[in-house]
């Protein structure tokens, strides 16, 4: 059997990038991070996204921090997704930063939302905390991209969210929002304000926001693949 090693060009084929993704399941991160001679986290309070960077690493990805697809030849994105011992996700998934200004004509079809999630390489992590970040381990792959009623969902929330922020109401926008696709903060810190358009049309200042998949719709995704039972 030839050893696991990472790809150190960006994978030319969806067969090729699931065929890699593949061979880490079942790999913890400390072995995958140890094989490719990175340091592991004692947590991930200050390292949110170091697992992310060590399948990236693994997986050949090529975008970096672009806001172009993870795997942009391919025009597949990667998401790491933390799931509990039953296989449901524990958090849920950031998308793309929102746009909070110059909306005028936007529409689903063209959105980065729509971009980023027509085809995703999910890969699930064990993220319990009482499992130590070296010893959790990865799950099989899944190369999703959303039936029908899954894109309906989508594209419901977004417009009723793109709505709101076009008509200046984004300071009024709750994680309560949306039934699959929310509106959160997205800033490591208070001072970082961006702008966005204020109630009576004038430029405001508001911390940026993200869009984010809510957990009941990337578990139902993770249950309805891997063949989960659901409360």
């Amino acid at each position: 059997m030839s050893p696991l090693l990472p790809l150190t060009t960006s994978p030319q084929s969806e067969s090729e990038l699931l065929a890699q993704a593949q061979r880490l399941a079942g790999y913890t991160l400390g072995e995958l991070a140890q094989l490719a001679g990175l340091a592991t986290p004692r947590d991930l309070k200050r390292d949110k996204g170091w697992t992310g960077v060590l399948l990236e690493l693994w997986l050949g990805a090529s975008a970096g921090s672009k806001p172009e697809q993870d795997f942009a030849a391919l025009g597949i994105e990667l998401k790491t997704i933390p799931i509990d011992s039953a296989g449901r996700p524990l958090e849920t998934t950031f998308v793309c930063v929102a746009p909070l200004t110059g909306n005028s004509g936007v529409t689903w079809e063209t959105s980065h939302v729509r971009h980023k999630l027509r085809r995703v390489l999910w890969v699930p992590i064990e993220g319990s905390r009482e499992i130590p970040v070296g010893e959790r381990r990865v799950g099989s792959p899944l190369l999703w991209s959303p039936s029908e009623e899954e894109e309906h969902q989508l594209r419901m929330d977004w417009e009723e969210l793109m709505d709101l922020i076009v008509l200046g109401q984004v300071e009024r926008i709750t994680a309560r929002h949306g039934e699959v696709l929310q509106l959160r903060p997205k800033a490591a810190n208070s001072k970082a304000l961006t702008e966005a358009v204020g109630a009576s049309g004038e430029p405001i200042l508001t911390l940026p926001r993200g869009f984010y998949l809510k957990k009941n719709f990337t578990g139902a995704l993770l249950a309805r693949h891997f063949l989960i039972h659901q409360d």
